[in-house]
């Protein structure tokens, strides 16, 4: 390969080089996809019963409650897939 030839070659991948970073640099910022919740988010008292519902080793229907609750949030309900 000539001197020419790779002076060539390597202008012209430098070109492309500025090409791309000025396409790049033009092209707008996307905007952030925004979360929708379906409700408000109620943690105060939710939370202080499962602290409390961890340590119970009898079973206990509130506690059993709050766990369902928590299940449900989390997994969210079927209707809503």
């Amino acid at each position: 390969m000539s001197r020419n030839a790779k002076i060539a070659g390597v202008a012209a991948l430098a070109g492309m080089m500025v090409t791309v970073g000025v396409v790049s640099a033009s092209r707008p910022t996307p905007e952030p996809a925004t979360v929708q919740t379906k409700g408000a988010l109620t943690a105060a008292a939710p939370a202080a019963d499962l602290r409390r519902c961890r340590t119970v080793t009898l079973p206990d229907s509130s506690c059993d409650a709050a766990w369902e609750a928590k299940r449900r949030h989390f997994f969210g309900t079927d209707d809503e897939r």
